[in-house]
């Protein structure tokens, strides 16, 4: 259970409570959901398994698992790769962490409960694009994400998660109990459940896949990282599938959450990044009108939850940085947390500035932030999950990836199913990256 809880906590995150309800609202609903879920049981799993029987069958960090496996300079760029990646996401990542941490503030000082709808107007513009405050909130998430990480696996992230992830269960069951009873939320649970697949298009594909990609944390170095900490004795395939139903039930209540909400307040759900953090102020402050403690209560768990949720991701986007330092450069872990503190804190910077003094800034046409999250989820992570279904597809062993997945042959269940995995991992996997590289590149 602590293994499930350990990656289910990298995996449940901002993907799930922020990231997924917008691609809902932009995709069409019921149908996105659906080809969300196929991807995620078909593809991403065995990506997973495939990334956590590197991580165990090396047991170093995922840069080092690499080279080993993929002699040369190839295998050190390709192992960078994915270094590089879960630093790059948690940079901007914690941009949005930080809107989170500011909202949570907002919430418990009962902000949106004084507050009239026509005052909550354009507050959160005013709040992205102010010049500092909203870089203080990313430095103050950042730290906080450090502080975690630098206590280590035992003692840092994973009793963390060991009391977040079950917490943030109750408060998302909770909160979704309570958007389900809002007037109006029988339009949002009708778009939810029943598929128009005349807006699926191919870019619901790439959105689907992304984020199946995205919110496992794949091709990021975290699950190899993760895995390598994993003793042997550990059942991993159903640690993935743990994991994967975990992240799949949590984004659908984080679904139920907020589509209902926002289709009660008569708010577009196509709205974008910003749509919880648009709407769901006017929820509660209307509520406020009428049940203005239960307003209150609501707001703080909703904010407790999104920030929960934030947490648990970011400290295994830097624990991969952190473990490449540690073992590879010789740092200690202190000295890495305060070294990645400064570096992703620089960057987010930057991207947290784009809604503000750098709003003009364009790369490819995109803002800062915009172009981080494009290139992390539809470059990065993706050439990372090719690289890792290749190497244990292709590269490992059969009988290590065998070893590694059943246990040594000791669970029966697990090595009856090994061929069928294994074939995913060949042959599915890779095809259902390049399929997703060719769709973005057209």
């Amino acid at each position: 259970m602590a293994v499930i809880a350990a990656f289910a906590g990298s995996a449940i995150g901002l993907g799930n409570i922020w990231r997924f309800p917008y691609l809902v609202g932009e995709n069409g609903g019921a149908a996105f959901i659906l080809l969300y879920i196929g991807f995620t049981l078909f593809l991403s799993l065995p990506i997973f398994l495939a990334e956590s029987a590197i991580g165990r069958s090396q047991q170093v960090n995922c840069r080092a698992a690499v080279s080993f496996l993929v002699p040369g300079r190839a295998g050190k760029w390709f192992g960078f790769l994915l270094v590089l990646t879960p630093l790059w996401v948690v940079s901007y990542y914690s941009v949005v962490g930080g809107w989170s941490l500011d909202y949570l503030i907002r919430a418990v000082s009962l902000d949106f409960v004084r507050s009239t709808p026509e005052q909550l107007s354009g507050s959160f513009e005013r709040f992205i694009s102010h010049p500092w405050v909203p870089v203080l909130f990313h430095l103050g998430f950042l730290g906080a994400t450090a502080a975690v990480v630098a206590f280590g696996v035992k003692s840092g992230i994973e009793k963390f998660c060991k009391w977040s992830i079950p917490t943030l269960f109750i408060l998302i069951v909770l909160i979704a109990v309570y958007s389900l009873t809002l007037p109006g939320a029988g339009k949002g649970v009708e778009y939810l459940l029943k598929p128009d697949f005349s807006k699926v298009t191919a870019h619901t594909f790439i959105d689907a896949l992304g984020q199946s990609f995205f919110s496992l944390s794949l091709g990021s170095g975290i699950v190899i990282t993760y895995s390598s900490y994993v003793k042997k004795s550990e059942n991993l395939m159903v640690a993935g599938v743990g994991t994967a139903l975990s992240d799949l039930s949590f984004a659908l209540l984080a679904g139920f959450s907020i589509i209902p909400a926002v289709f009660s307040a008569g708010i577009e759900p196509g709205a974008g990044p910003t749509l919880i953090f648009d709407t769901l102020p006017f929820i509660f402050s209307n509520l406020a009108q009428h049940a203005p403690i239960l307003s209150a209560l609501a707001s703080i768990l909703f904010f407790v939850a999104i920030f929960i949720a934030a947490l648990t991701s970011s400290i295994s986007l830097l624990e991969v940085g952190i473990a490449y330092l540690t073992e590879d450069k010789g740092f200690r872990r202190g000295w890495a947390c305060v070294l990645l503190f400064v570096l992703c804190g620089a960057f987010g910077t930057l991207c947290s500035l784009s809604f503000g003094p750098l709003s003009q800034a364009r790369l490819m046409g995109l803002s800062l932030f915009d172009f981080a999250d494009s290139a992390a989820s539809n470059v990065f992570m993706v050439l990372g999950s090719l690289i890792s279904v290749i190497l244990a597809g292709w590269v490992i062993p059969r009988s290590e990836l065998f070893r590694e997945l059943t246990n040594g042959g000791t669970q029966h269940a697990n090595a009856r199913l090994f061929p069928a995995v294994r074939f995913l991992i060949r042959y599915v996997a890779p095809l259902g990256i390049l399929a997703l590289i060719l769709s973005s590149l057209i």
